[in-house]
Parts: structure tokens; sequence; C-alpha cells
């Protein structure tokens, strides 16, 4: 109902009612708006401040969510990373030993992306830093991953070319050892046994029987079976393409010099013979007439899981026979 307004005539000593012009009327209602907006603004920021909508939380919701996939992500890619290089560490150390190539340049490798404002447009975004480096690190995984598939292309086309030369490269282990129990001493300098000096031991030693049958670890011809000093009865191997192998302290020869072996053919039993504390084979890998670890020429008998164990126990010194 509209109010009505009175005002107070001293001449009359009576009230009269007062009629608002236009002007006045149009203020009125223009207050009375003016103060329904702000009260009603007030009520909806104090309502959306205090009061979370269903929208709102499940827009919280889904941001957990998200920042909860990013790190799992981010651990993945980690994991996936620490597999690869894994890879290349064998690509470098054993396939491309096998194959005689050099190893991929590091350069290659760790090479980043170019562009200092490559990542800019995601810095506006929540969890920012997560988010870029999680970024970063799917683009290095996918880099280095071309680059060891471009690695492996090359390797197939190199073993394709050397096809005869992998034949001649040692490749198994010289006695049977599948399940590692016979490794006994691995290459490098180690405490002579009967000296109890330091020495440098040049090729591997396998604990085994006496009379245990020891096999070619490559096609080749054998140059030499004898008494060799130190060695007791040793047998050496010319594999060509500048490698050949020595089998040491030997009980007896099954192959004689001149004649042409392949691999995994028998070519003596394993004995006691020479400088030895006890029954063995000591095995070597020669490399133009020096020296290499014997550890990287198992890669026909061991697996990725077999390589490692071996590694370790290889590592770790073990028992020293000659």
């Amino acid at each position: 109902m509209r109010k009505i307004y009175y005002i107070f005539n001293p001449t009359t000593r009576t009230y009269d009612r007062v009629y608002p012009n236009m002007a006045q009327r149009f203020l009125t209602i223009l207050r009375r708006a003016l103060m329904f907006i702000i009260f009603g603004g007030l009520s909806f920021l104090l309502f959306y401040l205090l009061i979370e909508t269903p929208s709102m939380k499940d827009v919280q919701t889904e941001n957990s969510r998200l920042l909860a996939q990013y790190n799992i992500l981010s651990q993945r890619l980690d994991d996936a990373m620490d597999v690869l290089q894994d890879i290349q560490q064998r690509d470098d150390n054993m396939y491309r030993v096998m194959l005689n190539s050099e190893p991929v340049s590091k350069v290659a490798r760790s090479a980043g992306y170019g562009g200092t404002n490559r990542y800019d447009e995601l810095m506006d975004m929540d969890n920012a830093e997560l988010v870029v480096q999680t970024t970063q690190k799917m683009d290095m995984l996918a880099k280095q991953m071309y680059i060891q598939i471009k690695s492996f292309d090359e390797l197939v086309k190199m073993s394709r070319e050397k096809e005869d030369y992998l034949r001649h490269l040692p490749a198994i282990q010289p006695i049977s050892n599948r399940d590692l129990k016979r490794t006994a001493s691995g290459y490098g300098r180690r405490i002579d046994p009967v000296y109890k000096v330091p020495k440098f031991h040049k090729g591997m030693d396998f604990s085994c029987d006496m009379r245990t049958p020891v096999y070619a670890t490559a096609d080749g011809k054998v140059v030499s079976a004898k008494w060799e000093s130190g060695y007791g009865y040793t047998l050496e191997i010319d594999h060509g393409y500048g490698y050949r192998t020595r089998y040491a302290h030997l009980h007896s020869f099954t192959a004689k010099k001149g004649q042409q072996v392949v691999r995994g053919e028998q070519i003596a039993l394993s004995g006691n013979s020479g400088k030895s504390t006890g029954p063995h084979l000591h095995y070597e890998v020669l490399v133009k007439g020096r020296p290499v670890n014997p550890i990287n020429y198992y890669f026909m008998d061991l697996d990725a899981d077999g390589y490692d164990e071996m590694l370790r126990m290889a590592e770790n010194h073990g028992k020293v026979f000659d």
C-alpha cells in the first residue's frame, strides 16, 4: 500500500496532504532499486564465499583428480626413463661392443629441445611447475626413444651385414653355466691366491668338476693346444676379426691344433693344471692381442636379468683359482 505524507499548516492549524512531483517519485524509485541491487549483490557474495555449490565441489574434485594423475604420470615417466637408460647402456656396452661399433654420442642422447619459451603457455595453469616438468619429461623420453629406435635400426643393418662376423664373435659361456652357480671370479685386479699379492686377472674363472666339457665360444681355428707356464694345459682359438679366446688349466684336449671348430663344439675337458688352487676353467677373450672383460661376450647365453646377475657376481670378486 502506497504511503501518504502530510505537512502541518500553521495558518489553518491543520495537516495538509503532500503530493510528490515526478522528480521526487523517480528519486524514490531509484533509491529503492539501488538498495535492492546492493543487498542482492552482498547476499550473493556471502552465499558464494560461505556455501559450496555442487558445481564448485565438482570442480575441486576434478582438480584434485587431475593433480593426482599428473603426479602418477610423472612417476611413471621417471620409471620409463630408468628402463630406457638401461637399454641405452646395453646398446652401448653390449650390442655395439659385439658389432665392434662406436657407441651413440652422449651429446645426441642427452640433447634437449631448443627454445627458452617452449613451455611459456603452460605457466598460467594451476600447478604450473608440475605440469611443465611432466611435459619436459615426456618430450625428453620421446626424443631419446626416437634416437634409440634409430640406433636399433642401425644395429639390425650392421648385424645383417656382419653375419659372418657374428658367427666368429665369442658369444656364449665356455662351460654349461646357465644357473650361474659356476661363476667364480671376474676380470680385473684381484688378490693372487698363491702369492697373496694384488694382481690383474685377465679373464674369468668358472668353478667346475674335473673333466667338465669345455666349448668353443665362436667359430674359429685352434691355433694352440699345449702346456703353457702358469696356465697349464691351454688351448687358444683364433676367430678372425681380431678376436681370440684362451682356455686354461685344462685336463686334456678334444680338439687339436689346426682344427676348424664351430660355436658350441667341445674342445677340451676342464682340469687343475698349472698354477691353480682347484679344479676350474680360466677363460680369456683377447681383442687384437689385448685381454678384455669376457662378461661382455655372453649375449647368446644370458638374458638381461642373467647378465645383471653375472655382472654383480663378477664384480663381487668371488674366489680366484689362479
